[in-house]
């Protein structure tokens, strides 16, 4: 005997299973959810249609650009160090002629200077006359030998291993440090201590006093230099010179990596500089001063001035950039309102300066102290704001995401590898992200 149709009020017999209700329908019901079912099909296939638009629009220039530079920057510090290396031993080779020839002159001046003597004073004799044959012959022996001097340069194949370089693919997710875990360790550091970091590719650059060191993901100091200068005001690193470079509140420095050696930069002025930032191409630099400038420099094939930004294009002759950060051509700059005591974060084009957003904060700076932040991934924003111990994070279109309040004094961010470093008051804590 059949069934009713199991629709609510239907007095039909039902004719069949249906396959999304599994429950037993007339032909009517049946039709209708069959209609239903074929309707949904109509949202998955626009939504279906609009990911085949965006896979043809796909520019693989947009995904592997950035990697690609960084491997354009590799090969350009390669044959640079291939031209210094080229440079060097030219110039060695000619330090060797150039001793020779000298070592010639002075042989003949000296030669000349006694055959000048003896025919001043008229006094010859066959003895000096034998002398004076005999040391031209050497001379001229000598001379023979120089023109004839050659090198046997011994070269090394240049063994180019492919470890040198690796390749993984990676995708940027947007963090949320609303809920931030407990740090995975802790570096304490002596008194003294300046609150400063960065980090490169490979490292964290710390100040323990009285040294630079390079922390490796394990918290171990793999390299250190004794810094001697003024106190660091900023710090940033460099990809394109495989470099650290150090703000040191009037002079700018550079720090290799591999080595620790410190070279002060001497095509920049001695002014009251900031803070500092580099893109792949250039360096910024922003002064200490009322009515900010910022500077933009050249990194290669010299580091030298391009252009300079003046007040009121970077803030007012009452406010001060407070700290400058470059994240995929776009320059976050923390900008201090003295008379409102107000602080906010603008977001500029690295290439015309222009103001693409603003972003008011609700801090009253009390303090005379500068405020540092830095960038995260999918080109969010991160600031460590000290007046009320806490962090803030903000997203890339300028709006606040996230305020975390932390524990003790932040003063410093920055994302290494993948985690974070904070540098406090106290410690500097590391959390895995």
């Amino acid at each position: 005997m059949s069934q009713p149709c199991a629709a609510n009020k239907c007095i039909r017999e039902s004719r069949g299973l249906c396959d999304c209700c599994r429950q037993q329908l007339c032909i009517q019901h049946l039709s209708e959810h069959n209609a239903a079912l074929i309707n949904q099909l109509n949202p998955l296939t626009d939504e279906f249609n609009a990911l085949s638009d965006r896979l043809n629009t796909l520019s693989i220039q947009n995904i592997t650009g950035k990697s690609r530079r960084k491997l354009e920057q590799w090969r350009d510090r390669s044959h640079q160090q291939i031209d210094r290396l080229f440079k060097q031993k030219c110039e060695e080779i000619d330090r060797i002629v150039n001793d020779k020839i000298q070592k010639q002159r002075e042989d003949a001046n000296r030669l000349q200077n006694k055959l000048a003597e003896v025919i001043r004073e008229q006094e010859a004799t066959r003895q000096r006359i034998d002398s004076l044959t005999s040391a031209i012959h050497d001379l001229k022996e000598q001379m023979t030998e120089l023109e004839n001097t050659s090198f046997r340069v011994t070269t090394q194949r240049l063994i180019i291993d492919d470890t040198l370089i690796s390749i993984e693919a990676i995708t940027e997710h947007e963090l949320n440090l609303s809920n931030l875990p407990h740090p995975c360790k802790t570096i304490k550091r002596p008194a003294g201590s300046q609150a400063v970091i960065c980090s490169s590719d490979n490292y964290l650059l710390i100040h323990q006093k009285p040294n630079l060191c390079l922390i490796d993901v394990e918290t171990s100091i793999v390299e250190e230099a004794t810094w001697d200068h003024e106190s660091i005001w900023d710090i940033c690193w460099c990809s394109t010179l495989d470099r650290f470079i150090v703000n040191e509140g009037s002079s700018i420095f550079l720090i290799d990596e591999s080595t620790m050696a410190i070279e002060k930069i001497k095509t920049i002025e001695e002014i009251n500089w900031l803070s500092c930032t580099t893109s792949e191409n250039h360096l910024f630099l922003s002064t200490n001063t009322y009515g900010s400038i910022v500077k933009k420099y050249d990194l290669l094939p010299s580091i030298k001035l391009v252009i300079e930004w003046k007040s009121p294009f970077t803030c007012t002759d009452n406010e001060w950039i407070s700290s400058i950060r470059y994240n995929n051509e776009k320059l976050g700059l923390l900008i201090r309102n003295n008379p409102e005591k107000s602080l906010r974060m603008e977001l500029r084009s690295a290439d015309t300066f222009d103001r693409i957003w603003t972003l008011e904060f609700d801090i009253v700076c009390e303090q005379n102290v500068f405020f540092r932040y830095c960038s995260l991934t999918c080109n969010e924003w991160l600031v460590a704001d000290y007046e009320k111990k806490r962090l803030l994070q903000v997203t890339n279109d300028g709006k606040l995401k996230a305020v975390v309040p932390y524990k003790n004094i932040p003063y410093y961010c920055i994302l290494f590898r993948n985690m974070l470093a904070i540098s406090t008051n106290i410690p500097i804590d590391i959390y895995k992200l």
